[in-house]
């Protein structure tokens, strides 16, 4: 599926099942609920930690859930993100073209 056919999908889910968008603070609040999920997993799974007895392991799972709500936010402030992520690799590539090329740290 496409960028904006997700986030088409995303508002009809929403507007059948959901009610309504939480409000915007509360959505940030969420993200950062959800994006604190895939550090956990990412630091039992590729970090030092370990996992607890029974605890969750989907790192594919907590990542949807943070594009999800990542696509809630910018469908309640009116953000096209096809548009928006198109204009932002345009910037990264005029800015970085040849910084990550030229850096020896990466070689």
């Amino acid at each position: 599926m496409t960028i904006k056919e997700a986030q088409e999908r995303v508002d009809r889910w929403i507007k059948e099942y959901g009610v309504r968008y939480f409000n915007e603070m509360t959505n940030m609040a969420i993200l950062t609920e959800e994006v604190g999920e895939v550090a956990r997993i990412m630091a039992r799974t590729y970090g030092e930690q370990s996992f607890k007895e029974g605890e969750k392991r989907e790192l594919g799972d907590e990542l949807a859930d943070v594009l999800w709500v990542l696509i809630c936010i910018a469908n309640q402030t009116g953000v096209d993100l096809t548009e928006a992520l198109e204009k932002n690799l345009d910037k990264k590539t005029k800015r970085d073209k040849d910084r990550h090329i030229n850096n020896k740290k990466l070689i």
